[in-house]
């Protein structure tokens, strides 16, 4: 699978964990930034992942920055964008296996690089479980 990954600067150092987690199970990696520690605009990079999936480009992505807050407003502007704000494990996997989240969000500030793994780890191994949850989707 392709996951398309962004960060402003709150969640840089975050970044380097969850891509470690990515490669780890054997997925690919499209990097859209950012990449020091230099003050940005988190919009720009939630744009960017987000096209990338609704373009069929990657399969899903993953959005990081202080709070995971601000990236998942701007995801969930875009259409045929699932959006999951997920700082533990159980969410991460509902997220999935019940509204077939396309675009998993995190705050560094909220969560360690130990869990966001975890989290990362749930997320991309969890299967959409389809049935009554598609129709439900269906309707938004």
């Amino acid at each position: 699978m392709k996951i398309a990954i962004g960060c402003d600067h709150g969640g840089i150092d975050l970044k380097e964990a969850v891509c470690r987690v990515i490669e780890e199970l054997g997925h690919q990696i499209d990097d859209q930034g950012c990449h020091n520690s230099d003050s940005v605009d988190y919009p720009d990079f939630a744009k960017s992942v987000c096209a990338k999936v609704q373009a069929g480009q990657c399969e899903r992505g993953i959005l990081l920055c202080g709070t995971g807050i601000g990236m998942s407003m701007v995801a969930n502007k875009f259409t045929g964008i699932r959006a999951a704000l997920c700082q533990e494990i159980f969410s991460a996997r509902m997220s999935r296996e019940h509204n077939d989240a396309n675009v998993l969000c995190m705050g560094a500030r909220i969560v360690g690089a130990g869990l966001a793994q975890e989290v990362v780890r749930a997320w991309l191994t969890t299967d959409f479980a389809g049935g009554r949850h598609q129709r439900r989707i269906d309707m938004f």
